[in-house]
């Protein structure tokens, strides 16, 4: 038996853009509680079509070892942050 568990949390979402958004943001929240949330592992599905599943992030390897944590569907350049909004 393994020593880890996955935890699977069903949230509904009208679309598959709007589900992403929020799966993108709650992971983002989550890694701030626990450095064992891996976000790069997470994935949509339709409520019907489970075994079908959406990346999230894009979770490409980049140079150091990081993580591109952009949106699975960028179109810039791969990086370890999300941009901040310009204007605040």
């Amino acid at each position: 038996m393994s020593d880890r568990w996955v935890i699977h949390l069903p949230i509904t979402a009208p679309d598959l853009l709007r589900a992403r958004i929020f799966a993108r943001t709650a992971a983002r929240v989550l890694v701030r509680l626990s450095a064992r949330v891996e976000p790069g592992g997470v994935t949509v599905s339709a409520e019907d079509q489970q075994g079908v599943r959406h990346w999230v992030f894009c979770d490409r390897p980049l140079p150091g070892g990081a993580r591109c944590a952009l949106p699975v569907d960028h179109l810039a350049h791969c990086a370890r942050r999300t941009p901040r909004p310009s204007g605040r």
